[in-house]
């Protein structure tokens, strides 16, 4: 589990960092750490923090998380005639 989340935290991160080669790593990971809200010490930076903010730059605003987004439904009925399991 460990060694897949590494694997997806360098294959989002090279190309944002690509971007920005003038900073440093560490300068870099507290940009990403600033821009998702995070003002805790870099050390308690989790990795899923990074994952998904490096997911959803990008992304518009109001985009569904990506973990969240396969439950996502657009009308309230159907989520809720799902959630009860009277349709499928």
């Amino acid at each position: 589990m460990a060694c897949h989340r590494i694997e997806e935290l360098i294959e989002l991160l090279t190309p944002a960092w690509e971007k920005e080669q003038d900073l440093s790593l560490l300068q870099f990971l507290v940009k990403l750490g600033k821009e998702a809200g995070f003002e805790g010490e870099l050390s308690s930076l989790s990795d899923e923090i990074l994952i998904y903010h490096l997911k959803m730059r990008d992304s518009a605003k109001t985009e569904a998380i990506p973990g969240i987004k396969k439950d996502y439904e657009d009308d309230f009925k159907t989520a809720l005639l799902k959630a009860r399991g009277i349709i499928n």
